[in-house]
């Protein structure tokens, strides 16, 4: 017997999951023009029907139009909304976090690897599980320009298609340009120990290849060349030594104290030539705040179907 594709095993789920129309909402109210009461026992809606609600039940059943989810179905249309749901909170707080606390200039010179394997399996995740959530709810495409919820959701897949855009251009575009330009390093002689350095011949001593490990603080250029935390030029896999770690200390764990009682080594400089942003970097920023715009929209969509 051949063994089945992927793809007949995905159908096969999806026809699983999928009712002929989903279980009763707000919007069968709207188009009775019927509270919630009329047809439910609880006067907020939901569960064990009236005789009106178990009459219009009858008859939807009667148009062949209402075949509500099995036991089984609903376990596993929970697992997925379960799912569905922990991956977008990973995902939306993970913007958030490096957002609003890090600021956007902690991705600047190249997309943390974590926050991008983070990011993409939230949004193959959320893409699967949210097609699947949209299947098992609605009954036909027409729901979602007809109906106060379709519309909703709607707008929520659109927002959610634009954030996944941006997510394209910049893993594919944009951080590879800043991998590159943080890369080059200047010809810098590291053999002295004591130098006054702009930020671009700082990048020289990132501790790596027998180079110094050199980070800069308000203005002072640090030696953590032989501090075990250190390693390679690295702090916890999260800070590069040649970089000015005045922002980054603010929301470090630690006070400053752990920082100037490194060795001192000189003193950063501004840069003789003005340095002009290019148009990559300006567009990176742009996606960033645009991004963080977009989480709050899609929550506010979700707070409007569900409390409004």
């Amino acid at each position: 017997m051949k063994k089945l594709s992927l793809p007949v095993y995905l159908f096969a789920f999806v026809v699983f999951l999928t009712p002929s129309i989903s279980s009763a909402t707000t919007e069968y109210a709207r188009e009775t023009g019927l509270k919630c009461a009329e047809c439910h026992v609880e006067t907020i809606g939901g569960g064990k029907l009236t005789k009106t609600g178990e009459e219009f039940k009858d008859d939807l059943k009667i148009k062949g139009i209402y075949r509500p989810l099995t036991k089984t179905q609903k376990v596993v249309r929970f697992i997925i909304g379960y799912i569905h749901l922990f991956f977008a909170i990973a995902w939306f707080g993970t913007i958030l976090y490096v957002h609003i606390l890090l600021k956007p200039a902690y991705a600047s010179k190249g997309l943390p690897r974590g926050e991008l394997l983070l990011g993409w399996l939230s949004i193959i995740v959320l893409t699967i599980t949210g097609i699947l959530l949209t299947i098992s709810r609605i009954p036909t495409w027409k729901v979602l320009y007809t109906t106060r919820f379709g519309m909703l959701l709607s707008i929520k897949v659109i927002l959610f298609l634009i954030m996944v855009s941006t997510a394209v251009i910049v893993t594919t575009y944009i951080g590879p340009k800043m991998r590159r330009k943080w890369g080059v390093k200047e010809k810098v002689d590291v053999s002295k120990s004591k130098r006054d350095l702009t930020p671009e011949e700082l990048h020289s001593f990132d501790g790596k290849e027998g180079n110094p490990a050199y980070i800069a603080y308000n203005g002072i250029i640090y030696d953590v060349t032989g501090s075990r935390l250190w390693k390679n030029g690295s702090h916890l896999l999260k800070h590069l030594a040649g970089h000015d770690l005045t922002d980054a200390l603010k929301t470090a764990p630690h006070g400053e104290e752990k920082i100037i009682s490194m060795p001192r080594a000189g003193r950063l400089i501004p840069s003789e030539e003005k340095s002009t942003v290019p148009f990559y970097e300006r567009l990176f920023y742009f996606f960033a705040y645009m991004n963080l715009v977009l989480v709050f929209l899609i929550i506010f969509v979700i707070a409007l179907w569900r409390w409004w």
